[in-house]
């Protein structure tokens, strides 16, 4: 269902955002297609400078009751990059490599990089971002983490999941937290942890139904669709709560900074 004016939201948005804040219809237009065949006319767009900014954004759309949709490149073709929602681009500024470990073999990066500008920069140093999707000259990382993007060589390399190490995101209600890592008794997240309570919740979700994810979840590598219930059952030698964000379309947090997995 299309969302209706907001009286104030784009004025907010403009007395607070250095970013593109447009709410015109022909910008509307052009954030209403993506590579499907699908047509779905955004409430408005925002192309905030910083996470900061993508950030001040969330808050404002969150007081004035209006949805948000993480937008990368667009090239998905189910539509997966279309709402009715206030459009946060990421492609446009969130686009920074912000740290590089070349002995460790990992990177952190912003949502908008595109795929192939994060292999030109890995290049020189004999690494690389091993995902290699066909439209990998446009695609942001934070769109192949939000589809559970695959490529060419996933059978070597392994999907998206299997190369994200953690992620920074913001919760609905403008928590930040940290998916990453964590011990199977949560000993390692501190008692006043954000993200110890969904952790909690989401570890006795995986216990409780064990046996219905483990009969219904396909056994197969290259599963990419919904969300990744598996990684939370009992027993597996790694939790990783970032792997719960992998594949979730962007509809259970923000991701402001993604932990890569890279390969020689």
């Amino acid at each position: 269902m299309a969302q209706t004016v907001v009286p104030g939201l784009e004025r907010r948005l403009k007395a607070h955002l250095l970013g593109e804040v447009e709410f015109d219809a022909f910008t509307r237009g052009r954030y209403a297609t993506d590579a499907s065949h699908y047509q779905i006319m955004p409430l408005g767009v925002v192309a905030p400078r910083s996470v900061k900014e993508a950030e001040h954004a969330l808050a404002i759309a969150r007081e004035e009751g209006v949805s948000v949709l993480a937008r990368g490149a667009g090239t998905s073709q189910a539509g997966q990059a279309l709402n009715s929602s206030l459009v946060i681009d990421c492609s446009k500024y969130l686009d920074h490599l912000i740290e590089l470990d070349v002995p460790g073999r990992r990177c952190v990066v912003e949502p908008g990089i595109v795929l192939d500008e994060l292999n030109r920069r890995l290049k020189p140093h004999g690494l690389w971002f091993p995902v290699d999707i066909s439209t990998s000259s446009r695609a942001t990382i934070g769109g192949m983490v939000g589809n559970n993007s695959c490529g060419a060589r996933s059978l070597r390399y392994g999907n998206t999941r299997e190369n994200v190490l953690s992620i920074d995101a913001v919760l609905a209600d403008g928590t930040p937290a940290h998916f990453g890592p964590i011990a199977p008794d949560l000993s390692d997240l501190a008692p006043a942890s954000p993200l110890l309570p969904l952790a909690r919740d989401l570890l006795q979700l995986g216990a409780r139904e064990a046996d219905e994810i483990e009969a219904r979840f396909p056994k197969v590598q290259r599963r990419v669709g919904g969300y990744n219930l598996d990684s939370l059952l009992p027993g597996r030698n790694e939790l990783n709560l970032a792997h719960i964000l992998v594949g979730s379309e962007g509809t259970l947090a923000f991701s402001s900074r993604i932990e890569l997995k890279l390969s020689p």
